[in-house]
């Protein structure tokens, strides 16, 4: 098959990169990452979550993140909500975008949210229908879709049937997810082949984590498939609470050099990219995770 000659990036670093730092990221900084990553032209940007500050107090100020960003046109600003409470900020703040998430594996979603997948994801019911009466998009996420941290493999047809209660939701794209980056590229090929008999491929993407170092091949082996939505952190942003010592999602320097090189369009500016890595980075006082954008900062200083 032939690769897509456009890929839209989805960049998740305001919320997924940031929501596992230990220390408090100001609201000034957040909303500062947000702009610059809207003004370097991602067409998507996860912006915040509206998610109980209890279970995660980095995210407590997503209405003062989503009331402050400079909005751009036709940027679509993305949060995340697990339930109508969620949903009703969200909706006050403006956001344009609802993502809802469910798991694949039972072990995970029993572990993390005491019930069922069929459970959890029937809670997100009212949700969704609340979104398509306001004319809000609806992301539905598939977590732990190549692997989990508690039963280990994950069958296809589990993810398959979580993309099936989704469609029938008529959620507007579908996130075949990676949780803890275990998925090698094979894998994947099956995964998203699976997925796209049932869904059309334009409206599946991939979230991949780089704990193993796969994510790039598997961003290559997705788009084998005709997957042409992905989800990227600049400086590689975001850990993952249920893999010790996991690297976070796939940097989206690294992924944007990689297109780059296969001649595929993002619409992105790759340097405008390197410098928010390179700034957020030293705003939390260590060195980004993007091979691409730290050896691009440093042909710059030499």
């Amino acid at each position: 098959m032939a690769l897509p000659s456009r890929v839209k990036i989805v960049e998740v670093s305001p919320r997924d990169g940031l929501q596992n730092e230990k220390e408090f990221v100001s609201t000034d900084i957040k909303v500062e990452l947000v702009n610059r990553l809207a003004a370097a032209g991602f067409p998507n940007v996860e912006a915040a979550s509206f998610v109980s500050p209890k279970w995660v107090p980095q995210m407590a100020d997503g209405a003062d993140v989503m009331a402050r960003i400079e909005r751009r046109p036709g940027t679509i600003y993305s949060v995340l909500t697990p339930n109508m409470k969620g949903f009703e900020g969200a909706l006050a703040a403006g956001a344009d975008e609802i993502v809802i998430f469910g798991a694949a594996s039972e072990a995970f979603s029993q572990k993390n949210i005491n019930c069922s997948i069929a459970e959890s994801i029937a809670r997100f019911e009212p949700v969704v229908q609340a979104a398509r009466a306001a004319g809000i998009r609806v992301r539905g996420s598939i977590s732990c879709a190549l692997g989990c941290p508690y039963q280990g493999d994950v069958p296809i047809e589990a993810v398959v049937d979580v993309a099936q209660r989704y469609l029938a939701m008529q959620v507007d794209e579908i996130d075949v997810a990676d949780t803890i980056g275990v998925g090698t590229p094979q894998r994947v090929r099956d995964v998203m082949a699976a997925v796209t008999r049932v869904v059309d491929p334009a409206r599946v993407s991939g979230h991949f984590h780089d704990t193993y170092g796969q994510a790039l091949a598997n961003i290559l082996a997705s788009l084998e498939t005709g997957i042409s939505i992905f989800h990227t952190s600049v400086a590689g942003l975001g850990g993952c609470p249920y893999a010790k010592g996991a690297t976070g999602n796939v940097a989206t320097e690294d992924v944007l050099y990689m297109l780059r090189g296969l001649d595929i369009d993002t619409g992105v500016d790759f340097d405008a990219v390197v410098d928010i890595g390179q700034w957020m980075s030293a705003n939390l006082n260590r060195k980004g995770s993007s091979r691409a954008g730290n050896a691009i900062a440093a042909k710059r200083a030499a």
